[in-house]
């Protein structure tokens, strides 16, 4: 199925035709698009995360292999540094399954700890991680190669994502690099941008589902079907304009806390509800007799989780009244 959603009106001139099939050449291929990859605000953003959506809609297991290390160039970019030919994740969830701390040793900074959702660490060459520091949380650029760090097995028991398998990493005594000060990962401007970047992929994932509701359907059907697939169109259309807004806000400069925020949940609400009106339109049989239809039902699921509603709607009401003046 070839689907191109209509996020932009170009697509990077480095995507190739085929699109890549499996993992390992979707991450060159995100090496290659970081080289020219300037990340939110940078001037290009529409047509970067028109990109990331486009190979969501081919396929969104390539698009999550991707999005990590292009979210790492933007990040090593704004650290002042050349984007790099070596393969990174980012690492940067955090709570009581996160145990990683950082420590100066006579060499430099050492990690070590465990890390929960660490995508890819047995296949990627380095990552961007957090860690703990007596000064608060702190980024740093690790070899995920070296013979300290540990990838915990058979922990990935999703039936979505099954290709990218997002399991705890235990680090010791790992050399390390940093990155800023403490707080400087969460507090660069670009920061909140680049959760939208995300959506953008969840956006593509969605266009790739609607895409299969609409070819099922016909003029004849069902008039509840139809109001599905109309229904789909509105929320597609509202997520659409939604990141187009947000790309425009950020190559203007203009704070990204508000509109990221209002964007990932406008986009992760669109994506929950063309998973639910296909199901409803559809009935059991796309998702028991087509495989490729059922992957992307259960690709988008697992993929939008990350999505904390509620958190993030609170988040998102304390920044409407953070605001100078009403948002809409």
């Amino acid at each position: 199925m070839s689907v191109s959603p209509r996020l932009g009106n170009t697509t990077h001139r480095l995507l190739p035709d085929p699109l890549p099939e499996t993992i390992g050449d979707a991450l060159e291929l995100a090496v290659r698009l970081g080289q020219e990859w300037h990340g939110p605000g940078g001037g290009h953003t529409l047509t970067e995360w028109k990109t990331l959506a486009e190979i969501a809609a081919h396929d969104l297991q390539l698009a999550r292999a991707i999005e990590p290390h292009l979210d790492a160039v933007s990040i090593l970019r704004q650290a002042g540094e050349a984007p790099p030919v070596d393969r990174y994740g980012v690492y940067a969830a955090e709570g009581p399954a996160s145990t990683l701390v950082a420590r100066r040793s006579s060499d430099g900074w050492v990690l070590t700890g465990s890390k929960p959702w660490c995508s890819l660490a047995q296949t990627l060459d380095r990552a961007l991680v957090t860690a703990a520091d007596t000064g608060g949380n702190r980024l740093f650029d690790v070899d995920l190669r070296h013979p300290g760090v540990t990838v915990t097995p058979n922990t990935w028991h999703a039936v979505g994502l099954t290709d990218i398998p997002s399991g705890p990493v235990d680090f010791d005594a790992v050399p390390a690099r940093a990155l800023g000060a403490p707080g400087w990962y969460t507090e660069r401007p670009q920061f909140a941008w680049g959760g939208a970047g995300v959506a953008a992929c969840w956006y593509g994932g969605a266009v790739a589902l609607a895409e299969d509701l609409r070819s099922l359907l016909h003029e004849n059907s069902p008039e509840t079907a139809l109001a599905h697939l109309g229904a789909v169109d509105e929320i597609l259309g509202a997520a659409r304009l939604s990141l187009a807004e947000c790309a425009m806000l950020a190559d203007a400069g203009a704070p990204g806390r508000l509109p990221a925020k209002r964007a990932r949940g406008i986009v992760a609400r669109a994506a929950d509800e063309v998973i639910w009106r296909s199901a409803r339109a559809l009935g059991p049989a796309p998702l028991a007799l087509d495989e490729a239809h059922a992957r992307r039902v259960a690709d988008l699921d697992i993929y939008v989780r990350q999505h904390a509603v509620d958190r993030e709607r609170a988040s998102l009401g304390a920044a409407a009244i953070g605001a100078e003046s009403a948002p809409w």
